[in-house]
């Protein structure tokens, strides 16, 4: 949803951004440098998918020059907020202009697991700060640049990392279904016993189910996420002798100094944890 800025609304100020959770916080400071303070409503390792906005979390909104949110219904929490905050400046949805991965009428809104995806967040976050504070358009173009190059640089490495294993051998299972676009991008089949989002357990049916299909596979790679209750998964290691092989990030970044505290920290570590685990498990 794009609504447009009030002319009067060119703070000398750094702009207030308030993005919807870490992840998108992040990118926006990485384009946004010092044109703009941002402030994230779902903090470090807290899902956004069960997040219940407070009335300090109205307030900043209200105060804010420029709101940034996924969009793809990830927030099923933002209208409402916005509504009740008063607040009538712009809305970005990050994945504007992104084909989303489809089943029946759902759509996927973890799109920021694709690099080549994440480099349309960029631009969409790019032009939307140029738009509230054009005084700092140079600035703000030259960061996005040179962020894009590093998410290209990681999107070769993730690359190689992931050649190197036999790909009827990329078989994982994580706990919830929130990395197919990650699967897409580099061959990687993902099981999980949980569907897109997480306001719901899994069942014992779907813990079932992963199980045969970690039999029929053979997935040897097992991850917990930061954000979800890790039992299903140990239940489904138990079962079938397959190995955690550690913690993947998948909707929120790590506490400051935990090794996944920025996007491109976050996705190099995904990729390190998945591609040794699946190197150890083809050895065994």
């Amino acid at each position: 949803m794009w609504l447009s800025l009030p002319a009067h609304a060119q703070p000398a100020r750094p702009l207030q951004v308030v993005a919807s959770f870490s992840i998108l916080a992040d990118m926006a400071r990485e384009v946004a440098g010092d044109a703009a303070q941002v402030h994230s409503l779902v903090g470090a390792n807290a899902d956004a998918h069960v997040f219940e906005p407070t009335p300090a979390d109205a307030q900043r909104l209200a105060r804010a020059d420029l709101v940034i949110v996924n969009g793809l219904h990830f927030e099923g929490w933002i209208e409402r907020l916005v509504r009740s905050s008063g607040y009538r400046g712009t809305v970005v949805e990050a994945t504007r202009g992104i084909e989303p991965r489809r089943a029946g009428r759902g759509v996927d809104p973890h799109a920021w697991q694709s690099l080549a995806h994440a480099q349309r967040y960029v631009e969409n976050i790019r032009a939307a700060l140029v738009a509230a504070a054009p005084a700092h358009a140079a600035a703000i173009d030259a960061r996005a640049a040179a962020y894009r190059q590093r998410l290209a640089a990681l999107d070769a490495s993730a690359r190689t990392a992931f050649a190197a294993i036999p790909p009827e051998q990329r078989r994982v299972v994580s706990t919830h279904d929130a990395f197919g676009y990650l699967g897409e991008a580099y061959g990687i089949t993902f099981i999980s016993p949980r569907s897109w989002n997480t306001d719901s357990e899994a069942s014992a049916a779907g813990v079932a189910a992963v199980i045969r299909q970690v039999r029929q596979h053979q997935a040897r790679a097992l991850f917990v996420e930061n954000i979800t209750d890790r039992r299903s998964i140990e239940r489904i290691a138990q079962e079938t002798g397959a190995q955690v092989g550690g913690t993947l990030y998948s909707d929120a970044l790590s506490p400051p100094g935990a090794g996944a505290d920025s996007y491109l920290r976050l996705y190099e570590h995904n990729v390190k944890v998945i591609a040794a685990a699946l190197q150890a498990a083809a050895t065994r």
